[in-house]
């Protein structure tokens, strides 16, 4: 218990800097809703694993003088992390970051590159191959006024971590009467892709989705990386970000100025008639992939990027349904226990009577994740699935 909740003097004497700061003004903000913003992805790479198709969400293919052209600028998924990291970081002083490798390396995938010369070794914080160690630190660092942003350098990883996790940033809220908060971000890279072998291709959101009190969302493109890193810094409540590995070198057109996305909101991706999609991370893609088929085919599906995992956005869901009437979940997490089987009991318990078929959920198969490449392939959904899910739904 000694490790969840020891701070360093280093961390205290920032904490009190920080608290005692004059110069913490909070700038007016933009607020810009992911549902009205154009649907577009402009992916311009390629991954071989998971065969996502390179312009999978976009609408057409924009030559560089018309892109050039547009407002806003164009970034990776991981550089759209790490610039709404450093906005954080500069406005807020207590912002601060522990991990293995975040410092001078700047990170496993580069996420705080270039932060700690920028903000030093005291708000950019190396620490030693103890996951239990540092994210309790962290926990001990957010009772004392710090907004500590966690970096497993796998998600899997922080397995190790569970307890403080569970028992320290879920519960310290509750059972401390309301007298500690434990504003913390934990966030990382996950899932399966560039056969990475079992323990470092784990899809772990179902483990952390079970512990009350805190928040979970999965980002799926820059523009909403870079907001829902920003909302998680931003918000009261401990917040797991996934990331995917496979994820983020993909490119798009973000906006200049400030902005967040919510923390418990989904995003219509492609609005339809025929059959709600639900899908969140990587298989966004799989799933706008296989749009392309299904409307050649005369379907007409609603792709919903559910986005946030913790809480539901049973709103903006259940709308879909009762314009639909079928459900598709499709995810990456295991079957058994999964996001789509929590997500499947909500629906079948909200809106059950506007059903016309029963729920399908594609899921990952329960198997640890095969090194092959083909064998990886085979244990996740692949959009010829999909297509096939959605004929036999809409019969």
């Amino acid at each position: 218990m000694a490790a969840s909740f020891g701070v360093s003097s280093a961390a205290v004497a920032l904490a009190d800097h920080a608290v005692k700061s004059s110069a913490f003004p909070l700038p007016s903000l933009t607020v810009i809703r992911s549902e009205a913003r154009p649907i577009s992805g402009r992916v311009n790479r390629s991954r071989k694993a998971g065969k996502i198709s390179t312009h999978a969400v976009a609408a057409q293919t924009e030559n560089p003088a018309s892109a050039a052209s547009k407002p806003g600028h164009e970034v990776l998924l991981f550089e759209a992390l790490r610039e709404g990291l450093e906005e954080e970081m500069e406005r807020d002083p207590r912002v601060c970051i522990f991990g293995e490798d975040v410092g001078h390396y700047g990170g496993s995938y580069k996420v705080s590159k270039g932060l700690a010369d920028k903000y030093g070794d005291l708000r950019v914080l190396d620490t030693p191959i103890a996951e239990n160690s540092f994210t309790g630190m962290a926990v001990g660092a957010a009772m004392t006024g710090l907004r500590p942003v966690v970096e497993g350098m796998n998600m899997g990883f922080l397995l190790l971590a569970f307890n403080q996790i569970s028992d320290n940033c879920g519960m310290l809220h509750y059972t401390s009467g309301g007298q500690f908060t434990i504003p913390t971000v934990i966030r990382g890279p996950g899932g399966v892709g560039r056969q990475l072998g079992a323990e470092h291709s784990q899809r772990l959101e179902s483990y952390f989705q079970s512990i009350p009190g805190i928040q979970m969302v999965a980002c799926s493109t820059p523009y909403n990386a870079k907001g829902l890193m920003k909302a998680a810094i931003r918000s009261e409540n401990p917040v797991v970000l996934f990331e995917h590995v496979l994820l983020y070198n993909l490119k798009e057109r973000i906006p200049d100025e400030e902005y967040v996305v919510s923390l418990e909101e989904a995003e219509m991706v492609r609005p339809g008639e025929h059959v709600t999609i639900l899908t969140y991370s990587r298989m966004r893609y799989h799933v706008m992939q296989a749009a392309k088929t299904l409307v050649n085919k005369g379907y007409d599906p609603e792709v919903i990027d559910i986005r946030s995992l913790k809480p539901f956005d049973l709103y903006t869901i259940g709308n879909s349904v009762k314009k639909t009437h079928k459900v598709l979940i499709v995810e990456e997490c295991m079957r058994t226990g999964g996001i789509g089987a929590s997500l499947t009991a909500a629906i079948n318990e909200n809106f059950n009577d506007y059903l016309d078929a029963p729920i399908v959920c594609l899921s990952s198969q329960d198997v640890p994740t095969p090194y092959a490449g083909t064998l990886e392939e085979w244990t996740v959904v692949q959009p010829a699935q999909i297509v096939t899910a959605v004929e036999h739904l809409c019969r």
